[in-house]
């Protein structure tokens, strides 16, 4: 797999295989199931799911619980994440980089979380088309909100994580989409907390 990215190198590789490591809990996926029960209060009639970014699923697991019927898939770049995925049997996935993903047919429910945020800056134009191609209905975005771009250190590495407002230019590109709620989870939340992400709500107006 040839790779366009610093970013993606850095995911597919030992780094990534080390994240699933340190994120593997049933917390998370409790945790998961409160945040995406939110947002899904807030939508209808969602028969096909696509995460961009899935790792090893605990999104995808805890929207099984919500939508037991939904068919479900996953764009994952790192090959161990993947193998678990295919061992859960649950999941159509799609092995490769966001960036190589070709749009082969819509889905009603498209996401992120936590990873616009480890992508390189200048192929965020790309990856909002194919997000917002890849939409039948609904896109939603959970990432680390901050109103300017921002670069910080993550774990030690440069360039490899970003904050901004992904949703906001996601809504300025596209004029047919519009906000249907926000929130914000915070790392400190007594009973099911997140790493203090900001969650984004967006519908395709057809």
């Amino acid at each position: 797999m040839k790779f366009r990215t610093s970013q993606e190198e850095f995911w597919a590789g030992a780094f990534g295989d080390e994240y699933i490591d340190r994120n593997q809990s049933s917390k998370l996926i409790a945790a998961n199931t409160a945040l995406f029960s939110k947002i899904l209060n807030r939508t209808s009639d969602i028969k096909t799911v696509i995460e961009f970014g899935s790792n090893i699923g605990l999104n995808l697991l805890a929207i099984r619980q919500l939508l037991p019927d939904a068919e479900l898939s996953a764009i994952e770049i790192n090959e161990r994440a993947v193998s678990i995925l295919k061992k859960w049997g649950k999941v159509n996935v799609y092995h490769q980089s966001i960036l190589d993903f070709k749009i082969d047919t819509q889905r009603d429910f498209v996401f992120t979380k936590g990873v616009l945020i480890h992508m390189n800056p200048e192929t965020l134009p790309e990856v909002y088309t194919k997000l917002y191609q890849t939409s039948k209905k609904y896109i939603c975005l959970a990432e680390y909100y901050n109103p300017v771009p921002q670069e910080i250190s993550y774990r030690g590495h440069k360039e490899k994580l970003f904050k901004r407002d992904f949703a906001g230019e996601l809504l300025d590109r596209f004029s047919d989409i519009k906000l249907l709620d926000y929130g914000f989870v915070y790392r400190r939340d007594m009973q099911f907390p997140q790493d203090d992400i900001s969650w984004f709500l967006l519908k395709k107006e057809n």
